[in-house]
């Protein structure tokens, strides 16, 4: 038993050393040793001086306590106890005091390493050039300095209290201190020393109490955050009293030294009591209740205005441009035409709907996985536009064969990209891929044809050795199996045993250190998943919860939008961040925020490198000084990767919460929340029939819980109402704030630019009339007759009818709504683009395409990238155009043909074996077979459906070519 605990303790501390050594080596080999020395000396330096500095005061004053023991303990019922601890200390005295000091020492020092942070940010501080109103003092004081300031007198205080009770038994054990008999209770050398002690400790109460003052600025008890009417007339003098009072104590306690009894303490300890609870509790009450409550507005009117200053300039909203949008019904098909690029790059495919779409028709291969959707722009055929990008990463779980060597020696990255325009789609409604397969292939300016292979990315765990004796598999085809070698930089050597005995131990896995696949030349990757890569780098930023992969130079590269964040900027109110995603670094509490560095991960090497974007933010100035070699200045940026730059969703999503009600400027307007707004309700996404349910079928509007879900940002390639070119920006709608969020109507919506000339730019447009919302929009839409025809048509026989998001796209002074309808077969599960929902001024138009639906609205529209622009209007209504790689019509032998006959079973029969053979195909890997099975049966269908009840208007294109 003895035995196996020894192997476990020295099995676990071997490991914890190991993960510390492996850990520098990972560091090193990225050329970023000063980030990790630089934090582990700071933790190491913290706790080391803490514990140093307990120790020290803690032994001075046990060392006290022995010297100044009375020689004599005159007898009496504890003097036996105390005989016994004395026999066993014998002339141990010595030692005892130093174990005791250095264990009391250790744990008062432990945790202190933890503050790690707020040490390198005091030692680095910077000013903020903006002082509070309050004190009149720079923000950099409450941002770089309270937080470590406050920090050490409250541990200070703490551990006083430790060390007086410590030396009050030291005294009791060496006879200075008696409960019983009739002898002196405590003599007059430990009151002395008693006295010195809590002197000290009202001194540091004294500190508190000052630094407490500056703490005022992020109270939370009034209307706003910040010293409101209360915390200054009340609070503050309070505080003030009680910083007199304990220097009071101060001074009664020492005089206490040469007084007999305990009558200046108590009067010492007895004022402060009382001063705390009446003047530091019950009157800031009294004021509260009897002179703020009555006159609310007018009396923290002052405090309104400094909070909603504060609030902007720390949030990013200090420079919101507003303008007005007259939400009219001027639009025509002239306008659309002079907008054509904005209706081009209408989104059409939803991103979460096409990720289901690019992992049925793009994984390929079972140790392959499709994580994420990313939106961006690229030139396409000379034309700038929107496009939906993902990287077919490695899925470990999903290698065909499960073993070590096959895990980590084999298969050891992902391959390619799959990419579509978010505005077009094939003949059979399915994305019009413009990047994909394998080997990769596509549109120069996105496919990463150079290097495919993908060794860092999302949700990549564990580690894979390369360099080794087994070939690394780069894909599988028709040829046969294709065999790659990595090249690149990341990796640690592993050509000695005791590295591969760390990894072994790191990883829990004895392979490393047996398998004799491994040479001298191999290397081990591991920290793979790329945010998990950024973190460690850099634990003191905040991350998104959306990294975006980029093709760049022939190559994939992921961009992690980074944060700096504190929760110290005086008067600002605290972020709300119930809407953001669990995977945000941004779920702590701050006040201050600033998207100050861009990282960007090389996918095949795993280089990261942290682009400071915003150089007027003085954290991220602290972090440069405090760790020089961790970032590269963001004018070495390259303009082809700057040209890809996104405005961050995380940051546009708290923004736009908060600017709905930090537009106000009028304090009493603030106050009464008149003009606030909302962002708008979320119309949903998904099932229709689930949808509709929504619907109250009396109104035909939405009916929804007490507070619904808000309405997600999205991004949008258009030209803003004034511009004349394109811009690529998210957007976020707004509508009345309203206590039971009956209130609809659009108000105002907010973008934000992403492109390099006005990055980051805020714009608000806001209504001048009161327009339909896009809950009542949806809402609509769904209520027509023709929409609810298609719906039921659309959405029988296995299939299931789904809403896409609804989109808003300003025109001119004018709003668009438009919404897609998708149809998912339960026998594929593959989306199909079947029609596309347009409103707008009250009329719903739904038909096969965008410039079919605009045509019917607007008797006019330009072409859409949906259409095959050689011929979109040449074919008649009812036409049906085989899919791209179907068997010739009238072929019997081919399940996917189409016989002469009009016999709906015979159809469907067809159609289910067309199906039976996809799914075989994708369980064999044949993925052309796979589509071609799953397009020609789909084909089937849709004849069928029409052959079985009143026919909706299909068009039937052919597939826009891609590459």
């Amino acid at each position: 038993m003895a035995l196996g605990v020894i192997v476990f303790v020295l099995l676990t501390s071997l490991r914890g050393i190991a993960g510390f050594y492996t850990d520098y080596l990972w560091f090193d080999s990225l050329d970023f040793t000063g980030v990790f020395t630089g934090v582990l000396g700071a933790k190491v330096a913290l706790g080391a001086v803490f514990s140093l500095v307990f120790f020290l005061v803690l032994w001075v004053n046990l060392l006290i306590a022995d010297r100044l023991g009375p020689r004599f303990r005159p007898p009496g019922p504890e003097e036996e106890v105390i005989e016994r601890y004395h026999e066993l200390v014998g002339n141990r005295a010595g030692l005892v005091r130093v174990v005791v000091a250095a264990g009391f020492g250790l744990i008062a020092g432990a945790g202190v390493s933890s503050r790690w942070n707020d040490w390198i940010l005091f030692n680095n501080a910077r000013d903020f050039q903006v002082v509070d109103p309050l004190f009149r003092t720079d923000v950099g004081f409450y941002v770089f300095r309270l937080p470590f300031l406050s920090f050490l007198v409250d541990w200070a205080f703490a551990s006083l209290v430790i060390i007086a009770v410590v030396t009050a038994v030291a005294h009791y054990l060496n006879g200075g201190i008696r409960f019983q008999g009739s002898a002196q209770r405590v003599t007059v050398q430990v009151k002395a020393h008693l006295s010195v002690l809590l002197g000290a400790m009202a001194l540091l109460r004294a500190a508190g109490y000052w630094l407490q003052r500056y703490e005022l600025n992020f109270s939370t008890d009034g209307t706003v955050h910040g010293a409101t009417y209360t915390d200054v007339n009340a609070k503050l003098h309070a505080l003030n009293l009680l910083i007199v009072i304990s220097l009071a104590a101060f001074v009664l306690l020492l005089l206490n030294i040469r007084r007999r009894g305990w009558v200046l303490p108590g009067l010492a300890l007895g004022s402060w009591a009382l001063v705390a609870v009446v003047v530091g509790g019950i009157y800031p009450a009294f004021v509260q209740r009897f002179q703020v409550v009555p006159a609310e507005s007018s009396k923290e009117a002052p405090y309104i205005r400094r909070n909603i200053e504060a609030t902007r300039a720390a949030l990013g909203l200090d420079q919101v441009a507003s303008k007005p949008f007259a939400a009219d019904s001027e639009l025509d098909a002239t306008a659309l035409q002079d907008n054509e690029d904005t209706v081009r790059n209408i989104r059409l495919w939803d991103p979460a709907l096409l990720l289901q779409g690019y992992q049925r028709l793009q994984e390929v291969r079972p140790q392959y996985q499709i994580l994420d959707v990313d939106v961006d722009r690229y030139l396409l055929d000379g034309e700038l536009t929107q496009i939906e990008l993902s990287a077919r990463e490695l899925d470990t779980p999903g290698v065909p064969q499960d073993s070590w060597e096959a895990k980590h020696l084999t298969y050891t990255h992902g391959y390619g990209a799959v990419a579509a325009p978010a505005n077009s789609k094939t003949a059979d409604g399915a994305p019009n891929l413009v990047v994909s397969d394998i080997p990769v292939q596509g549109a120069p300016a996105i496919n990463p044809a150079d290097e495919p292979s993908i060794y860092v990315g999302e949700g990549l765990e564990g580690y894979v050795v390369v360099g080794t004796t087994r070939q690394e598999i780069d894909f599988q085809n028709e040829e046969g199996t294709q065999f790659t070698s990595y090249d690149g930089d990341d990796g640690v050597g592993m050509g000695s045993y005791l590295r591969r005995a760390a990894f072994a131990l790191r990883f829990g896995d004895i392979n490393p250190l047996i398998s004799s696949s491994i040479t001298g030349n191999s290397r081990i990757l591991y920290q793979r998943d790329i945010k998990e890569r950024a973190q460690a780098l850099a634990p003191f930023l905040s991350f998104d919860a959306d990294p975006y992969v980029v093709t760049l130079g022939g190559r994939l590269h992921y961009v992690l939008d980074a944060y700096t964040t504190s929760a110290s900027y005086p008067y600002a109110q605290r972020a709300e961040t119930g809407n953001l995603s669990p995977r945000s670094g941004l779920d702590q509490g701050f006040n201050y925020i600033r998207n100050s560095v861009k990282a960007v991960v090389d996918a095949y090497d795993g280089s990261v490198t942290f682009y400071v974007v915003d150089r007027e933010d003085p954290l991220i100035a602290a972090y440069q000084q405090a760790f020089p070699d961790l970032f590269t200045d963001g004018g070495e940026v390259p303009d082809e990767l700057r040209a890809h730059f996104r405005y961050p969703e995380d940051l546009f999503r708290t923004q736009t919460t908060m600017w709905g009600r930090y537009h106000i400027d009028d304090a009493d307007d603030f106050y009464n929340k008149i003009d606030a707004w909302d962002v708008a309700q979320d119309p949903g996404f998904g099932n229709a029939a689930q949808l509709s349910q929504q619907i109250n079928p009396a109104s035909g509007q939405p009916v929804g819980a007490a507070r619904e879900a808000r309405i997600d940002p999205y991004y949008l390639l258009m030209r803003l109402p004034g511009d004349d070119e394109l811009s690529f920006v998210m957007l976020r709608p707004f509508v009345p704030t309203s206590p039971d969020d009956s209130r609809k109507e659009l108000t105002a919506f907010m973008v934000a630019s992403s492109d390099p000339d006005d990055y980051g730019k805020l714009q608000t447009f806001t209504t001048g009339v009161v327009p339909e919302g896009p809950a009542i929009v949806a809402a609509n839409m769904q209520q027509n007759e023709e929409v609810s025809r298609l719906q039921t048509l659309l959405g029988d026989r296995g299939s299931q009818v789904i809403y896409g998001n609804l989109v808003l796209v300003p025109i001119d002074q004018s709003l668009l709504y438009v919404r897609p309808f998708y149809v998912l077969a339960n026998t594929t599960q593959i989306p199909q683009l079947r029609k596309v929902i347009v409103s707008f001024n009250g009329r719903v138009v739904v038909r096969d395409t965008l410039r079919q639906a605009l045509e019917q609205l607007f008797a006019g529209a330009p072409a859409t990238l949906e259409e095959d622009r050689a011929s979109p209007d040449a074919l008649p209504d009812d036409a049906a155009v085989p899919p791209v790689g179907s068997p010739p019509a009238g072929d019997p032998s081919a399940p996917g043909s189409a016989p002469g006959t009009d016999d709906v079973a015979g159809l469907l029969a067809q159609a289910g074996a067309a199906f039976d053979e996809a799914q075989a195909a994708l369980e064999a890997g044949d993925l052309g077979r796979y589509q071609q099975q799953v397009q020609a049966g789909t084909a089937l269908v849709a004849r069928a459906r029409e052959l079985a009840g009143p026919a909706s208007t299909t068009t039937a294109m052919p597939q826009v070519g891609s590459a």
